[in-house]
């Protein structure tokens, strides 16, 4: 029989919404952690109708698990999952396992919800769900600071019960483990090299308002009317519903020569090859808990120019980042910069994001919620 005490701690994972972000943490997870992982999916569809039922689904799954004589050491699921629900229903069979949970977001920060009449639904199951684990990881310090103070002004609202106890017991079983990132098909690029011609400014987000299209694309119109060489890539998720300002920017600059590239790139690798084209890239977002394909851009070798403000301060520099107001004077600044760039400079950058090193926290972490950190 094989030593119990010698075997790799089995994790059960659960995610409701396996796509995009969620769905490359955890592919990168398995690959690069040395645990014995299970994984348990829905597709990603509907994320809201996912948060209110995909506990129930997902409890009977796992009692069909228990069923088979299944074990497992320990859960680690996302916030699309109501794991108080959860937990009451595994209770009821007497299932009782150690369960993180992984913050790529949270409700209370989560952009254009306040006037939705159902904003309060989803900010309460993230608030239930984080009383109800035992322990709460944030992939930014930011993500977990604006977590709290959502829930302290939630619990604000309540007239007549003093709830302040919750605040300090999230509080003290979170803390902040930043996601591990695939660069590998950026890395098959190297070495990295200096293009010649005006430098290349990348864009690579969602296509998305959050993302203020807007301030980026004017920004560029007044630097090709001020007759200041660059050329652009524009790349990222394209959804049915789109900011206006791309059709617009996308006429104008091409009727410039400005661009390079201009929309979603068909495969990874592709997507890697325009990002080491790269000499600048840029993020004017509003909404950022982390922000995965700016650090993309930087493992390309791209210079990177954020706000000072969300998770960005966090993970960059002070040089990098510039005041909202001050925009279209960093920009122009950090072309008239790229003629000394060093891109080895960037790619180190992103260095502790890869995988590779950050596979370690992982393992312990996901050891210590075993109970069993040195075994």
């Amino acid at each position: 029989m094989k030593n119990r005490k010698n075997r790799k701690k089995h994790i059960l994972l659960l995610e409701p919404y396996y796509g995009g972000s969620h769905k490359a943490f955890l592919d990168g997870l398995q690959e690069h952690v040395d645990l014995q992982f299970t994984l348990l999916t829905l597709p990603a569809r509907k994320w809201k109708m996912r948060m209110q039922t995909a506990a129930p689904f997902m409890a009977e799954r796992i009692m069909q698990f228990f069923g088979q004589g299944m074990t497992f050491d320990a859960i680690l699921c996302s916030t699309f999952l109501d794991v108080a629900v959860l937990r009451a229903l595994l209770g009821r069979r007497n299932i009782q396992l150690p369960l993180a949970v992984y913050f790529h977001e949270n409700q209370f920060a989560y952009p254009g919800q306040i006037h939705d009449p159902a904003f309060f639904q989803f900010t309460g199951i993230n608030w239930t769900t984080g009383l109800a684990a035992d322990r709460l990881f944030f992939n930014s310090n930011f993500n977990l600071e604006s977590f709290l103070s959502g829930i302290k002004l939630f619990l604000g609202k309540v007239p007549d019960i003093d709830l302040d106890f919750c605040l300090s017991r999230i509080r003290e079983k979170s803390s902040v483990l930043y996601p591990g990132i695939d660069f590998s098909a950026i890395d098959r690029q190297l070495p990295l090299t200096c293009g010649n011609g005006p430098p290349v400014i990348v864009w690579n987000h969602r296509w998305e308002h959050d993302k203020d299209p807007e301030t980026f694309f004017t920004a560029l119109f007044q630097l090709q009317e001020q007759g200041v060489p660059f050329k652009v890539i524009v790349l990222g998720e394209r959804f049915a519903q789109q900011p206006q300002i791309f059709s617009a920017a996308e006429k104008r600059l091409q009727q410039g020569g400005k661009i390079l590239h201009f929309g979603y790139a068909k495969s990874r690798d592709q997507y890697a090859r325009l990002l080491c084209r790269g000499d600048l890239v840029v993020s004017t977002a509003r909404h950022e808990f982390f922000g995965i394909s700016m650090l993309e851009g930087v493992r390309a070798g791209c210079r990177p120019l954020v706000p000072a403000e969300l998770s960005y301060p966090e993970l960059y520099p002070e040089e990098f980042c510039y005041p909202r107001q001050c925009f279209k004077k960093m920009l122009r600044q950090a072309l008239a910069e790229t003629t000394n760039n060093r891109k080895e400079d960037y790619h180190h950058l992103a260095d502790s994001f890869s995988w590779p090193l950050a596979a370690g926290r992982y393992q312990q972490r996901l050891r210590e919620l075993c109970g069993k950190e040195n075994s």
